[in-house]
C-alpha cells in the first residue's frame, strides 16, 4: 500500500465563550490547522452543512440548546468529535451513554492536550490490510466485486446511485469513486434530509443578495463549488418532491440558477447520490420522481451489508483498534475468540455499529490491560439475532433518546435539582422543564 501523508486538519470549534474560542483557535493555528468557529447550535449547523470537517470540538453549554443536537449533523465515521466540558460529572455520564466516535476533554485546554489528537488516526496498515482507493477495507469476494465496479464506473463520469443499509459506508464508497475518477475538483458531501425545504434550494444552487430574508450577500451553491469534482447527495430520497424538479433540470442542462437570479451558471459536478431505501421502497413510497431516478441512477450500485462479508471483520476491527490506540495512547489487542464472537453477530448497524462496539470496548477496558474487553453480549434494538435478553444498549438509538436518558440521569445525579442540572446540561431551566413536560406527555400517550 502506498504511504499517505497526513494532511493538516479542518477544524470546527463550537463554544459561546469568546475568550475560550480565541485562545483555542490560536493554539490550533499554532499547530497549523485550519479553524472555523461557531458560537451557537444554529451557526455550527450552518457551517457543518457547507462542508466537511476532520474534527469538531463541541461545547455542551450553548445559548440555543444542547451541543448534543449537533451530533445529528456530524458523520462520526469521518469526523472525530471532541466534547469540551467544564463538568467532569457530564463526562462520566456521556461516556456511559455514547458509543460514537467521540472523546472528551475538560477545560481549560493546553497545547499538550490538543497536539496528540491530530496524530494519524491509524498507523501504517498490516501487510494483510490494504486501503483500497484510499478509503475501503475488505478482501472478501463481494468487496473485490465492488472494487472492480468502482474501477469501471469511476472514469465514465456517469451519475451513480449508491443503495445500501445505514452504516455500510456509502459516503466512503462515494469518496472511493471520486478518488479513482481522477477529477481535479473537490469532493463535497451534503445530507438532503438535513435542510428545510426553504433552505435546500439555496444550499444546492446558491442565492443572490437579497433573495430572501437573511440573504445578506451572494452565495454560491454546492453544485457550483463542486464543479470539476464530485457532489455527494446523501439521503436523496428525503429531498422534498417539489425541489426534485429543480434538481432534474440541473442534471439535464448542467447549469444552475441561484435563488433570486435569472442567470444560469454552467457547472460540471459529477453527482453521486445515496439512499438506505431499497428500489422497491422507492416505488412503494413514491419518495422520488421516476425521471429523476433515471438521471441519478445511470449506474445503481449496491453496497454490501457487513453480514455479507463477515470474513472482513478481523481486518476492520484491527484497523479501527489501531487508530483508537494511536489516538488515545493505548496498546490494546484483540484475541481470536472475540474476533470469532464478532463474526457471529449479524451487525444490523453494519460497519458503523462495529466501529462503535470497538470504541466502546476501548473506553471500558482499563488502560493497562493488554487485550480489549468486549461485553458478554452484543446487541441493538435492530438486531435480527435471537440472542438472550441483554442489558439495554444505546447503539442505534436516536440523539433524542440518548438526550432523554442523559437528562434523567443528570437530574438523578443532582437530586432532582433542576437549576443545577440545567446548568450542567447546557440548557435553560425553561428548556429543561419543556423537555420534561414533553417526556411526561409521551408517557401518557403510550399508556
Amino acid at each position: 500500500m502506498d504511504k499517505r501523508e497526513v494532511a493538516l486538519a479542518r477544524v470546527l470549534l463550537v463554544d459561546d465563550d469568546t475568550a475560550f474560542l480565541e485562545a483555542t483557535a490560536d493554539l490550533l493555528g499554532l499547530l497549523g490547522h485550519s479553524v472555523q468557529t461557531a458560537a451557537s447550535v444554529a451557526e455550527a449547523r450552518e457551517k457543518l452543512a457547507k462542508g466537511h470537517f476532520d474534527r469538531v470540538f463541541l461545547d455542551l453549554m450553548l445559548p440555543d440548546g444542547s451541543g448534543f443536537h449537533l451530533l445529528d449533523h456530524v458523520d462520526t465515521e469521518r469526523t472525530r468529535v471532541t466534547i469540551i466540558t467544564g463538568h467532569p460529572a457530564v463526562k462520566a455520564q456521556v461516556m456511559n451513554l455514547y458509543g460514537l466516535n467521540v472523546n472528551y476533554l475538560i477545560k481549560p485546554l493546553s497545547l499538550d492536550q490538543l497536539q496528540p489528537l491530530f496524530e494519524p488516526a491509524a498507523a501504517e496498515a498490516d501487510d494483510d490490510t490494504a486501503l483500497h482507493f484510499g478509503e475501503l477495507i475488505g478482501e472478501t469476494p463481494v468487496m473485490r466485486d465492488l472494487y472492480d465496479i468502482i474501477e469501471r464506473v469511476a472514469g465514465t463520469g456517469a451519475n451513480v446511485m449508491l443503495l445500501g443499509e445505514s452504516g455500510v459506508g456509502k459516503e466512503m464508497v462515494a469518496r472511493a469513486i471520486h478518488n479513482a475518477s481522477g477529477r481535479s475538483g473537490p469532493f463535497l458531501a451534503t445530507n438532503c434530509g438535513a435542510f428545510s425545504s426553504e433552505l435546500i434550494g439555496s444550499e444546492l444552487f446558491g442565492h443572490e443578495k437579497g433573495a430572501f430574508t437573511g440573504a445578506l450577500a451572494r452565495r454560491s451553491g454546492l453544485f457550483e463549488e463542486a464543479s470539476g469534482g464530485t457532489l455527494f447527495l446523501d439521503e436523496i430520497t428525503e429531498m422534498p418532491l417539489g425541489l426534485q424538479t429543480n434538481l432534474l433540470r440541473v442534471l439535464e442542462t448542467r447549469t444552475v440558477t441561484p435563488v433570486g437570479s435569472t442567470t444560469a451558471i454552467a457547472v460540471d459536478a459529477r453527482v453521486i447520490s445515496a439512499t438506505n431505501r431499497s428500489e422497491e421502497e422507492l416505488v412503494e413510497h413514491r419518495c422520488m420522481r421516476e425521471d429523476l431516478y433515471y438521471r441519478l441512477a445511470v449506474f445503481p450500485l449496491q453496497v454490501p451489508a457487513l453480514r455479507e462479508r463477515t470474513d472482513d471483520i478481523p481486518l476492520l476491527v484491527r484497523w479501527f483498534l489501531r487508530g483508537l490506540n494511536r489516538e488515545n495512547g493505548t496498546h490494546f489487542s484483540v484475541n481470536d475468540a472475540d474476533l470469532a464472537r464478532l463474526a457471529d453477530y449479524d451487525w444490523p448497524g453494519n460497519v458503523r455499529e462495529l466501529r462503535h462496539i470497538v470504541h466502546r470496548a476501548c473506553i471500558m477496558t482499563k488502560t493497562d490491560a493488554g487485550e480489549l474487553r468486549f461485553p458478554e453480549r452484543f446487541g441493538s434494538p435492530f438486531s435480527r439475532s435471537k440472542q438472550p435478553e441483554a442489558a439495554p444498549t444505546l447503539v442505534g438509538r436516536t440523539i433524542e433518546d440518548v438526550e432523554r436518558q442523559l437528562i434523567l440521569e443528570t437530574l438523578s445525579l443532582y437530586d432532582n435539582n433542576k437549576t443545577r442540572a440545567a446548568e450542567v446540561l447546557g440548557v435553560s431551566v425553561k428548556t429543561l422543564y419543556n423537555r420534561l413536560g414533553a417526556y411526561e406527555a409521551d408517557n401518557e400517550r403510550s399508556n
